[in-house]
């Protein structure tokens, strides 16, 4: 009988730095971030590395001592990749590529690998495939090998063009072509949105894994794809959900996350353009994760990046069926962390004075989803009846054979 193969994990190493713009508590959640990413692509996590300095060194990142020191431990332990935390320079990749002569990726590059794994469309992997040519455009040096120019001879005298020119010129050919797809595709969605009629539009947005797709399931009934993983979902998705007598129209969009590469918000402006349009944002944060409060900021920063950030919006926050507390001792004296407040305790904060309306919620175990929909019908209301306010009402504008139930917009050409 044949002994099945245990599966083979990529291993690896995760580096970052303590800097004056990075506390090491900074840094700590970004490294758990990080090894969550990792996770999510397929490797496994052998140590971490981190070092105090006041600044990046511009030639290896960390310092010449410290990279000797992952040098060591990497050929003692038969590492294949370095991973950093923050996206490093062409140079920087270069120096060290050859002083440890393995493979070497930064945060950025590790997101990509992602999407690209995660991509399931013809549309989203075009916009992946543009992301990653514009990372890999000005870091060639490193990734090609046959850098010495072409031999002389008959027709090859004069200036000539070494082989890096060629790829290069290859990929902003490349660039072009997928921007020009992408612009197509872009009207298409357009007239797509123009021709939704007079569904007031509704758009869930969060970072990554707080269970955006989980909640699009139950409000719409639907069966969308959900993982506890970053990034389960990148195609936007698009149902038809009625509250009452009240239909509406709800996507579920890619998850946020900090350090987002800038590659990726610009080949992905279309989906975005999904939350730019949008009449009402639906902000979903996971409360049982010890830096929600990040997450909330980083995706209000990406909605004002994106002019939404003054929509009408209601706060969500999920996975209360995940969180607990540890009670502090009445002699306890010590700073309150953030395993001391209760639930109760986060309602009295900020969120109490928040502009917009805060639910707390369980998608998973149902928790306080009543209270969710009703809000919701009553926000979309609102927003009907001040665009409508006399005949068009409920009902009554709606054709029910003239609306998809299914207005995925994403399909496999």
């Amino acid at each position: 009988m044949l002994e099945k193969k245990e599966t083979q994990y990529e291993k690896v190493v995760l580096i970052g730095l303590v800097t004056q713009k990075q506390s090491e508590e900074k840094l700590t959640e970004y490294m758990d971030e990080l090894e969550f990413l990792t996770f999510t692509a397929g490797a496994e996590v052998a140590a971490r590395f981190t070092q105090k300095v006041d600044k990046p060194d511009p030639k290896f990142f960390v310092g010449s001592g410290k990279l000797n020191e992952i040098l060591d431990y990497v050929i003692e332990h038969n590492i294949d990749t370095l991973i950093f935390d923050d996206e490093l320079s062409p140079s920087q990749l270069k120096n060290i590529e050859k002083v440890v002569e393995r493979k070497v990726i930064d945060r950025t590059q590790l997101i990509l690998d992602i999407f690209a794994q995660r991509a399931q469309t013809s549309y989203a992997r075009t916009q992946v495939e543009l992301a990653q040519y514009q990372y890999l455009l000005p870091r060639l040096t490193r990734m090609w090998t046959h850098l010495e120019r072409q031999r002389g001879g008959i027709g090859m005298r004069g200036p000539g063009e070494t082989e890096i020119e060629t790829d290069r010129r290859i990929i902003r050919d490349r660039i072009t072509l997928l921007k020009e797809k992408l612009k197509v595709v872009d009207k298409q969605m357009a007239t797509q949105r123009k021709n939704r009629g007079q569904l007031v539009r509704v758009a869930l947005v969060g970072y990554t894994n707080v269970g955006k797709s989980t909640l699009m399931n139950v409000l719409s009934k639907s069966d969308v794809f959900a993982e506890d993983k970053l990034f389960a979902t990148l195609d936007t998705t698009v149902r038809k959900v009625v509250i009452g007598n009240l239909p509406f129209l709800l996507t579920d969009t890619v998850g946020f996350i900090r350090k987002l590469p800038t590659q990726l918000i610009e080949s992905f402006k279309s989906t975005l353009d999904e939350v730019r349009e949008a009449d009402l944002l639906v902000h979903v944060a996971d409360i049982s994760h010890e830096s929600f409060e990040d997450h909330v900021n980083s995706v209000n920063e990406i909605l004002a990046e994106i002019d939404s950030k003054d929509k009408p919006t209601v706060m969500v926050f999920n996975k209360i069926d995940n969180f607990s507390y540890v009670k502090k001792a009445e002699d306890d004296l010590s700073e309150m962390k953030f395993e001391n407040y209760s639930l109760e305790d986060w309602k009295r904060t900020w969120m109490s004075k928040s502009e917009y309306k805060t639910l707390f919620i369980s998608a998973t175990e149902n928790d306080n989803l009543e209270e969710l929909r009703k809000t919701i019908y009553e926000e979309v209301k609102d927003i009907h009846t001040k665009r409508f306010p006399y005949n068009n009402f409920l009902f009554q504008y709606y054709d029910d054979e003239g609306v998809d139930e299914d207005l995925n917009e994403e399909k496999e050409d």
